[in-house]
């Protein structure tokens, strides 16, 4: 029997997979149809190349910023500080950025390296049976395990493991927020020398240059644009049927930028419904050892990568 079985393979599933794999077997579960959760990176016919979720990695702690300078000696990640604009004006400490080499999903991929891993298995139920874990994937199969780490965003988490959690993790105050993003293409046409724009607008929050993350040669323009936080709580209900939500967020683009309408070739849009938590709770992860059950993700300590990678680890030590 396995030891542990990870549900999620996103920063915190795929990192506490990795340093659990260093003394225990490990298989990882994703209901998606690869590897990454929100630093997912998305692929078209045609060279489009977009990372629709995690737009950077940019390290706060000590400890976090060792591992992506490791990262970044192996090649896996690389810096991304061209021309960053922001018409916010807000007085933040200037950045430095990290991205993927190839995706920002290639963080998630080096974690997993040698780990078994299932995708296209979303789990619909658990049940935790004397000494064992017994988890039924949509197919109906079921899989049995010693321990079982859940590293789902919060309401997912209360849906499937509700019976198992203690009072005081159900009744945290967790919000998790959406987020509405669309992916454009556009013919070749004066390229702006921008990586990214954060713009002051109640619309469009964040606009990235997938050109200029140097990973292709390309003749057509790939850009990555993310709403606001009231503009997605607002259509995250109806992005998928009502299709004026992405038309609106490509109008206030093309205002905002100059670049033009009609060179657009390709549009996709995808709503992360639940994409960040901003508040901390006064937990970093939950081990309890009795039932050998764990939770981890970026939602106990707040919105960004680090958040999810040093949940993972806390999470690690308490196992060990």
């Amino acid at each position: 029997m396995i030891d542990f079985c990870i549900l999620g393979s996103g920063i915190s599933g795929s990192t506490i997979a990795n340093l659990l794999s260093k003394k225990y077997s490990v298989k990882v579960f994703d209901k998606a149809r690869g590897p990454g959760g929100r630093s997912s990176n998305k692929r078209f016919k045609g060279n489009l190349s977009f990372d629709h979720g995690v737009q950077y990695i940019s390290p706060k702690s000590k400890q976090f910023l060792k591992f992506t300078k490791k990262l970044c000696k192996n090649k896996t990640l690389k810096t991304w500080n061209e021309n960053h604009l922001d018409f916010t004006f807000e007085k933040k400490p200037l950045l430095v950025r990290y991205i993927g080499k190839k995706a920002n999903n290639d963080l998630v991929k080096y974690n997993l390296k040698g780990i078994k891993q299932s995708f296209a298995s979303p789990i619909t139920k658990i049940r935790f049976n004397k000494n064992y874990w017994e988890v039924t994937l949509n197919n109906k199969s079921k899989h049995h395990f010693k321990s079982l780490i859940i590293t789902c965003p919060f309401p997912q988490l209360k849906k499937l493991a509700k019976k198992y959690l203690d009072k005081k993790i159900l009744n945290l105050k967790v919000q998790m927020q959406p987020n509405i993003t669309v992916m454009l293409a556009l013919k070749k046409q004066k390229n702006l020398p921008i990586s990214s724009i954060k713009f002051n607008d109640e619309v469009l929050a964040w606009a990235a240059n997938e050109n200029s993350k140097k990973r292709f040669k390309s003749n057509i323009n790939l850009w990555t644009l993310q709403a606001t936080l009231k503009w997605s709580k607002k259509t995250i209900n109806k992005y998928k049927t009502d299709k004026s939500i992405m038309n609106q967020l490509i109008k206030r683009f093309v205002k905002l930028t100059g670049l033009e309408k009609n060179k657009i070739i390709f549009k996709k849009i995808h709503g992360w419904k639940y994409s960040y938590n901003y508040e901390k709770t006064p937990y970093l992860s939950i081990w309890n050892k009795k039932i050998n059950l764990g939770v981890c993700g970026d939602w106990f300590n707040g919105p960004k990568v680090e958040n999810a990678w040093l949940s993972a680890n806390d999470l690690a030590k308490k196992i060990k």
